[in-house]
């Protein structure tokens, strides 16, 4: 039928032009979905990669663990290459951050700041501040003793180097990672002040940029909560956090857990961020189960398909940004800190760790070149977290060699961008 149609048409378009061939060229009919164009590749056009999965699994049976315990996913941008049990939800330890990561992406927006702000009551007069010095917090996850001294010398910019009265601080204010409100404003207090400086202050105040002077600081008062701000407030400085991004990547790079249920938080709690990815990814409603942000628990629950098609939604999120998923995870020969800390990962794969006393879980991106990706997620279930983490590492080298891929790290990152902890322009004075 086609080789009719073709043969019918070739003889129209002759008969249009006005002329007659010679001899007329036969056409070969050629169904559409036989030609390579339309082609969709076979699910084991690759069957190394599934072979690797199950000597993986193989060495790990030999060793007494126990392979319907253990979850593997491993797909490019649209083709599953490799699998076991990998739709099937498992405790994932802080792949769990993985979730909180897409969630606050999504629902805060890649250069989100947290603003802090700054008041007072009372007058300012010959360097005393006789009043209240007011902290009105907003959920920022990332403030600490570097931020801390900024703010101190901002105070002192204002003229400002004694307070008469108490440091009052809102229930949303969060400091060293303390989410509790007075706990925080103790921190606080002790930050501002140089004269209660720990010598873990110190030793972050002498890692800030050598210019940065001593503040000159004392407050007289006590630290005391509040739930209103006081109605004679008046506006002294706003602080801005360093970006969504920044706090993403350092929280990601020491699994940081209080930071990320502080972001789970600020977005609506743990079944908001479990919902939202769902929706983002679009698999099975029991694929991701979480109680909390961070992780902690056996309760929190994860398929390696959904902690790949995550990590897929937050690249998607990124790239208008001109920004990818190594930009947010630590990656092996750029970070050696973290938990990047005794792992034989091959270098440029980015990864996000999980650890349990019965899990181990890692899962991110093989960059195969500056365009094509492997997405990847192992969880492992039992008490052989060292063995775990070995095998897992091996696995990884023997996926790259099998592509003989030569490691692509981007050193001039986003996080190369003169941004730090304690730098003194995100404090605008008013």
């Amino acid at each position: 039928m086609l080789k009719i149609i073709g043969s019918s048409l070739l003889s129209l378009l002759w008969g249009i032009l006005g002329n007659t061939p010679q001899q007329q060229v036969q056409l070969e009919s050629i169904a559409w979905h036989d030609t390579a164009l339309f082609q969709l590749p076979d699910d084991r056009s690759d069957p190394v990669v599934q072979q690797i999965v199950d000597d993986y699994l193989q060495n790990l049976s030999q060793q007494g663990i126990k392979g319907n315990l253990q979850g593997v996913w491993l797909q490019s941008d649209w083709l599953e290459l490799g699998e076991h049990q990998g739709n099937i939800p498992v405790s994932a330890a802080s792949l769990t951050k993985i979730a909180t990561t897409l969630a606050a992406l999504g629902k805060l927006g890649v250069e989100h700041q947290f603003i802090t702000r700054i008041s007072h009551t009372g007058s300012i007069q010959g360097g005393v501040l006789q009043g209240d010095l007011i902290i009105e917090g907003n959920q920022d996850p990332f403030f600490v003793w570097e931020e801390a001294i900024a703010l101190s010398n901002s105070l002192n910019q204002l003229g400002i180097k004694e307070i008469t009265g108490n440091l009052l601080v809102n229930d949303q204010f969060y400091m060293n990672y303390q989410s509790d409100p007075e706990a925080s404003g103790k921190l606080l207090k002790q930050g501002l002040e140089p004269g209660l400086w720990s010598s873990e202050v110190k030793q972050q105040f002498r890692a800030l940029p050598i210019i940065t002077p001593r503040p000159q600081l004392t407050i007289k008062g006590k630290v005391k909560v509040i739930e209103n701000l006081p109605r004679d407030a008046q506006l002294l400085v706003l602080h801005k956090s360093l970006s969504l991004m920044n706090i993403l990547r350092q929280m990601n790079i020491y699994s940081n857990n209080q930071m990320a249920q502080m972001l789970a938080d600020t977005v609506g709690g743990a079944s908001e961020v479990a919902n939202y990815a769902l929706e983002i990814t679009g698999v099975s409603p029991s694929e991701i189960q979480l109680i909390n942000g961070s992780g902690l628990g056996v309760e929190n629950r994860i398929s390696p398909r959904a902690a790949t098609k995550m990590l897929m939604a937050i690249e998607n999120l990124l790239q208008p940004h001109n920004l990818q998923v190594v930009d947010i995870l630590p990656v092996a020969g750029r970070d050696s800190v973290g938990t990047m800390e005794n792992r034989d990962i091959p270098q440029g794969v980015a990864v996000k760790t999980g650890t349990l006393n019965q899990v181990s879980a890692l899962a991110g991106v093989i960059p195969l070149d500056s365009e094509r990706k492997i997405w990847f997620a192992v969880i492992n279930s039992g008490w052989q977290i060292k063995t775990f983490r070995q095998q897992q590492d091996k696995l990884l080298k023997e996926l790259v060699n099998h592509w003989q891929l030569t490691p692509i790290i981007n050193n001039q990152s986003f996080s190369e961008t003169q941004v730090y902890l304690g730098d003194p322009q995100r404090n605008q004075i008013q």
